[in-house]
């Protein structure tokens, strides 16, 4: 065919890339020429290949820049605050060894292996790993390797001649045989940066399903570890309400010798009878609970239940001071930030994909081979054969498609921008919440075990006023009551302090590093 000149002010308008690399137009233009004119010249394919040698680097798409977030200078609730010596304690991998307690530490150590969500996310993020190893494989040519052996027979007389390509004929009556070996490359040059691109993406999403898999990690962690603290609570409470239910039995003791002889009334003995069996109600609560949570235990450490039983221990947790830090370094420490951030990486690698749609896609092949209809001739230099070729496409009209997956492609980049500083704030905003709730816990402890104080002194009083028939039994059970409750209320207390700080440390990013 022969070449038709392009006039210079439709390049741009006819063929769109011709603008998206200015500093290479000329090198189009030149190509473009290479290959019509090598068309006339019989030399297309080595036309082709100077058109791809002309063209390789462009990258379409934006270049990723990480998203500003709304970060502040210092936490807000931070102010005033005095860690305990060592002020390392939050930096540490192995973070619950902060609580002091060496069941607590055994348990741990059996989430990272035997937990299976733990087992699901390490096989997402190898799976991500591997499609980066796929995708990047497009980057060279692929090569096959064919062999054939064919037998033909027809009606007739003839015979069987082979022609200057190396192929057979077969004229008239005979058996024709041909054997075929040959090598086929083909190759799509990465003209517009559409693999690379590609790779971009996968690259960034297997760096996210690594964030996730630690921010799975963490949060099983973390999930043991307030179930612990909470059956250690459940552990105190019960022994508290042990201790009363002796007191209790006691006082039902002396209240029905009393009302035996007629110094106490029947109603005395009654609500002592009540108030203990209240009690032992509440300890087989207890018992239900603290299963419930030993059951969850046993799951976190993936064994099953019946094969985990975790004896009843003193309280024993020490509550740590953890030290902040800036709250910049949460888009380092927090793998659900920095998983948010990599998924921005991601969407924004897809629009450049999207984008390269506009332009040629450019295909190289070549098939070397022998081809013989004697197998001891196989490999002569007659019957060596070749083919090189050289395809371009190009879409001229899809009603807007390529637009509109542009545009999706960029909004799924600001879907995922706002959901990093979204997740962002929200790092913000935990630990500004435990910061706050650390100190006031604190504060609420220390006037929880002074007012339990108080309450023991008075059930002490109440019963001796009782016995010296100052009062009657009702002054009793309300000063036991109280006692008990403001008891275990301080060990609840206590318990959500010991929570809180593990919520910290989550929200702070445990021991993780991007």
């Amino acid at each position: 065919s022969r070449a038709v000149p392009l006039p210079r002010e439709r390049a741009g308008e006819e063929f769109p890339f011709l603008n998206s690399c200015p500093a290479k137009r000329g090198r189009w233009r030149g190509a473009i020429s290479a290959v019509t004119e090598g068309a006339q010249r019989r030399s297309a394919p080595f036309a082709g290949l100077a058109l791809a040698a002309g063209l390789c680097g462009c990258l379409v798409g934006p270049n990723y820049h990480r998203p500003s977030a709304p970060i502040s200078a210092t936490f807000k609730e931070a102010q005033g605050w005095v860690p305990a010596q060592p002020s390392d304690a939050a930096d540490r991998t192995d973070w619950w060894t902060v609580f002091g307690d060496p069941t607590l530490n055994a348990l741990e150590a059996k989430v990272a292996i035997s937990n299976q969500n733990l087992a699901a996310a390490e096989a997402a993020y190898r799976s991500a790993r591997a499609l980066v190893s796929e995708q990047r494989a497009a980057l060279f040519p692929l090569i096959s390797l064919t062999g054939s052996a064919t037998v033909s027979g027809g009606g007739g007389g003839g015979g069987t001649t082979t022609t200057a390509a190396g192929g057979t004929v077969t004229s008239g009556r005979g058996t024709q045989t041909d054997y075929r070996l040959g090598l086929g490359a083909t190759w799509e040059p990465d003209l517009w940066g559409r693999i690379r691109r590609t790779i971009e993406n996968a690259r960034a999403n297997a760096q996210a399903s690594k964030a996730d898999l630690a921010n799975a990690r963490l949060s099983a962690q973390m999930e043991l570890a307030v179930d612990y603290i909470q059956m250690r609570q459940l552990d105190e409470e019960k022994r508290l309400l042990d201790e009363t239910d002796t007191g209790y039995a006691r006082s039902l003791t002396i209240t029905q010798n009393r009302y035996r002889v007629g110094v106490a009334a029947k109603s005395d003995v009654l609500s002592a009878q009540s108030q203990l069996q209240t009690t032992q109600s509440q300890a087989v609560d207890l018992i239900q609970q603290r299963a419930r949570l030993e059951h969850a235990i046993a799951i976190l450490a993936g064994e099953a239940p019946a094969d985990l039983t975790l004896a009843a221990g003193p309280w024993a947790l020490e509550a740590p001071q953890i030290p902040p830090g800036l709250p910049s370094e949460l888009l380092q420490r927090r793998p659900d930030v920095a998983s948010a951030e990599r998924k921005a990486d991601a969407a924004n690698a897809l629009i450049g994909v999207q984008k390269s749609a506009y332009y040629p896609d450019l295909t190289l092949s070549a098939s070397p081979g022998f081809d013989a209809s004697n197998l001891a001739n196989l490999f002569n230099a007659s019957s060596f054969f070749w083919s090189l070729g050289a395809s371009v496409t190009e879409t001229l009209f899809d009603a807007g498609a390529r637009r509109a997956r542009v545009a999706e492609a960029r909004a799924t980049y600001d879907e995922a921008v706002a959901t990093y500083r979204q997740t962002v704030l929200t790092a913000l905003g935990q630990v500004e919440d435990n910061l706050a709730a650390q100190r006031m816990l604190s504060q609420e402890l220390s006037l929880s075990q002074s007012a339990s104080t108080a309450a023991d002194q008075n059930e002490v009083i109440a019963r001796n006023q009782y016995l010296a028939g100052q009062s009657d039994y009702t002054a009793v059970v309300v000063a036991q009551a109280t006692a008990l409750a403001a008891r275990r209320s301080a060990v609840q207390i206590a318990s959500t302090q010991l929570t809180t700080a593990v919520d910290l440390i989550a929200a702070l990013g445990g021991g993780w590093r991007a």
